[in-house]
């Protein structure tokens, strides 16, 4: 198939249009975000289930004495390994913003001021919520996608980490050396840990509600939209359907 996609968006980049004009499966995602994506997500499958579970702790077990036993200290360890890597794994996707494609940028910013830009959003939330038929195509993030990422993963993973190293550093002790690069979180609500620990566990489930929601709508799109979503972030490539009558 040698028709090009049909491309649309006030943001879409002339490089990307002259792209799509000599093929319909365009070249998106770079390896380093692709890996980035799919540590993150497992990163972050991790911190939920064990931070419920620091939450709400499982009740104790019978088989032994509490005192044989390491299953909560399991449950903290896999929080703070997998914090260590979302944390680490956000500055490697920082970087790569900065030196890979137009594409890895999009996480980072949204056009605020740019009328047509806000348009395409409210486009693209009728055309989720089933208002209208027609839908577009695009090569990197819709408008809406870019915003969603925006506040929940580049403000929500941002505010998740810093509040998780700071209780990461309460525990260390006040005269730790992370301690005196996050303990101003604390001077923030009044030196009272609870309130950082309780929005820490809000900000969980800020993501869980991302996470439900990303997955509906990636599915949703490769199924109706008629370009690929779910594939593009293994393949790299974004591939539009022919929309013709067969």
């Amino acid at each position: 198939m040698t028709d090009t996609p049909h491309l649309e968006g006030a943001h879409a980049d002339p490089e990307d249009l002259a792209s799509a004009s000599r093929q319909t499966s365009v070249y998106v995602y770079e390896v380093p975000v692709r890996i980035w994506h799919w540590v993150n997500a497992l990163a972050i499958v991790v911190l939920c289930l064990s931070g419920y579970f620091i939450g709400s702790p499982p009740p104790s077990m019978q088989i032994a004495e509490a005192t044989h036993q390491f299953v909560f200290g399991y449950i903290r360890f896999a929080h703070f390994a997998a914090g260590w890597i979302l944390a680490i794994g956000f500055l490697g996707r920082i970087y790569w913003a900065i030196f890979g494609n137009h594409h890895a940028r999009q996480l980072f910013y949204f056009p605020f001021w740019n009328g047509a830009y806000w348009k395409e959003v409210i486009h693209e939330v009728k055309w989720y919520l089933f208002l209208t038929r027609e839908p577009k195509k695009y090569v990197g993030h819709n408008p809406l996608a870019q915003l969603a990422m925006f506040f929940f993963i580049t403000l929500g993973v941002s505010f998740m980490i810093v509040t998780g190293l700071a209780l990461y550093a309460e525990g260390l002790g006040t005269d730790s050396g992370l301690y005196a690069l996050f303990g101003w979180v604390f001077t923030l609500f009044g030196h009272n840990p609870h309130i950082v620990h309780t929005l820490h566990h809000l900000g969980m489930w800020w993501i869980v509600i991302f996470m439900i929601v990303h997955i509906y709508v990636a599915i949703r799109e490769d199924i109706m939209s008629r370009q690929s979503i779910v594939s593009t972030m293994i393949s790299g490539h974004r591939t539009f359907k022919d929309d013709r009558p067969q």
